[in-house]
């Protein structure tokens, strides 16, 4: 995401395959369960215990939002991760809350795993594309006109370019990003994505088929992805945004990157989590897994019924 993005595809892909191909087995979980824990690398435990599966409870394409939680929650990973491995822990804080918890995996370069549970590599309007049908498909099983959003990272851009171009606009109720980039010019993310189509286009490989889609407009042609995103804002009336850094991440640099008001009519929540909280050293993956940054999400998601956020001490990377 930050212009150090190879240390990040290099750590988050590097450990990732390391605990998907160990030899190692867990003893799976009952199917119903939903055990909260605070670590990042429980989503990849996960991940091995049910290859290519979904965490429990989420992906449930029968369930029905409830009365206190009307709409859906899509949840959508950053680069390298996947349905599983970047959300334990906030699966399993909303599901256990009540709410219909939906996360895909987009940009995986295999439909084979476990190269198939590693994704936000591909091409990225591509990758937007895979968000788009993955939101309809969600609203329609769940009968809901809205649904919220969760993203991290990479995975706060997809749901922007599916609302601004792909038919998603009015679709979005709440939209939390954690560890935004917002004030960010194209990167490496931009170019690997990029080479990973150009390669694909010179072996004959055949660009996934898209449906059609009459609600989708075209960005303006002077617009890479990245651009197009976040000019002239990425940010659209009727949402309530709320994006939450950490001071300590090392791969959004500066962390204020993902710090950015909206325009007049726009509706924008910025909150860095050491803010009253010095004990919290939450980095680009642990701010997905601790009790701190759990409790805003449920805030963001729900304001009606607030609850307190606890100042405790969140080491980097598992937030255990």
């Amino acid at each position: 995401m930050g212009r150090s993005l190879p240390s990040k595809v290099i750590v988050v892909v590097a450990t990732t395959v390391l605990f998907l191909t160990g030899t190692a087995l867990v003893r799976p979980a009952p199917a119903d369960a939903a055990p909260i824990t605070y670590d990042f690398l429980d989503g990849i435990r996960a991940e091995l215990q049910n290859p290519g599966g979904s965490l429990p409870g989420t992906n449930d394409f029968g369930c029905t939002p409830s009365a206190r939680h009307p709409r859906p929650v899509m949840l959508v990973h950053g680069t390298g991760g996947g349905r599983q491995t970047n959300w334990a822990t906030l699966a399993a804080v909303l599901v256990r809350e009540g709410y219909c918890v939906f996360a895909p995996t987009y940009g995986a370069l295999s439909t084979l795993w476990p190269a198939s549970a590693i994704g936000g590599l591909g091409p990225k309007v591509d990758s937007s594309w895979q968000v788009k049908v993955f939101a309809d498909r969600v609203l329609a099983s769940t009968g809901s006109d809205r649904l919220d959003v969760v993203g991290h990272s990479q995975g706060t851009e997809h749901p922007t370019y599916w609302m601004k171009y792909l038919g998603g606009g009015g679709h979005v109720n709440a939209y939390v990003s954690l560890a935004p980039y917002w004030r960010q010019g194209p990167d490496q993310d931009d170019e690997f994505g990029d080479m990973v189509g150009r390669i694909r286009k010179s072996l004959g490989v055949k660009a996934p088929a898209r449906p059609d889609c009459p609600e989708c407009t075209t960005p303006p042609a002077d617009l890479d992805f990245n651009r197009a995103v976040r000019l002239p804002t990425p940010y659209l009336p009727g949402v309530h945004y709320t994006n939450i850094v950490t001071r300590h991440d090392t791969i959004v640099t500066p962390y204020s990157s993902g710090i950015l008001d909206g325009p007049p009519g726009t509706d924008v929540t910025n909150i860095t989590v050491q803010k009253g909280c010095a004990a919290d050293h939450s980095d680009h993956m642990s701010i997905v897994a601790n009790r701190r940054s759990a409790a805003l999400v449920l805030n963001a998601l729900d304001p009606a019924h607030p609850r307190p956020v606890p100042c405790i001490a969140v080491p980097p990377f598992t937030g255990a």
